[in-house]
């Protein structure tokens, strides 16, 4: 059986019938896609069904990127103008799948709280069951910071959606989620869900939302996942605790 098809007919609330007047086909022909993961749609079906299940293709069906690509850009499940553009359903259903490594290297993170129900509670339950949670964080008091706000030029400044990250985390460090600071990532987004990730390269001026975004699929040593991989590995080995308190600031409190 397809179980990605199925799960997201019913994560839609649609049924065989449903989908193929939407799509244009026979229920019959429906019934056969959930049946078998080895029946692919043609691509115009494909489209029609991601657009009505509000989810990727290559999620419905796996084998399509093995279909359609066999070079270096095989990596590349899918690419989409704005990240806001994706599916809603996608950073969910990665966060979720991620059994061993969830690294968020976002600028903010921000975005995350906001748009993913009880993300705390999930991040709780990911340490619980051994999946190492790590968060990469811009340093709100770096005048890289104070640069990159002025160029976004928003009410909702990047120090203020920072400070919301950390009190969130603030919540969790009773687990092993770990967090640090840098600031190498101002302009690239690397979110990391074991074997996948999703790449936002950030434009000058705009904001997370408006970045165009890439949905990775490790399948190679050394390709595009590796290197941006590397990238975030160099951010860690950089970033500093956010809970560790700056010398200066020990120092003050011992004087004080």
């Amino acid at each position: 059986m397809n179980e990605p098809l199925r799960e997201a007919m019913v994560r839609a609330n649609i049924t065989e019938s449903q989908l193929a007047r939407t799509v244009g086909v026979d229920p019959k022909t429906v019934s056969r896609w959930v049946a078998s993961p080895a029946r692919v749609p043609h691509a115009r079906h494909r489209a029609a069904v991601s657009r009505a299940l509000d989810e990727e293709e290559t999620v419905l069906w796996p084998s399509v990127q093995q279909l359609v690509k066999s070079g270096p850009d095989r990596e590349l499940v899918q690419m989409y103008p704005y990240r806001s553009a994706a599916p809603t359903s996608l950073w969910r259903q990665l966060i979720h799948q991620a059994d061993h490594e969830l690294t968020l290297a976002g600028y903010t993170n921000y975005f995350l709280w906001l748009e993913q129900s009880n993300f705390g509670d999930l991040l709780r339950n990911k340490t619980a069951r051994g999946c190492r949670v790590r968060f990469v964080l811009g340093d709100p008091a770096s005048p890289v910071t104070r640069q990159r706000e002025l160029a976004e030029d928003v009410p909702l400044t990047l120090s203020t959606r920072i400070e919301v990250t950390l009190s969130e985390l603030a919540k969790l460090k009773d687990t092993t989620v770990e967090a640090r600071y840098e600031t190498g990532h101002v302009s690239l987004s690397v979110f990391r869900f074991d074997q996948d990730m999703i790449v936002t390269p950030l434009l000058p001026g705009r904001i997370g939302h408006d970045a165009p975004m890439m949905h990775l699929r490790r399948a190679q040593d050394d390709g595009v996942f590796d290197r941006f991989a590397g990238h975030v590995e160099d951010l860690w080995a950089r970033g500093r605790d956010v809970w560790t308190i700056p010398t200066a600031e020990v120092t003050a409190d011992a004087q004080a």
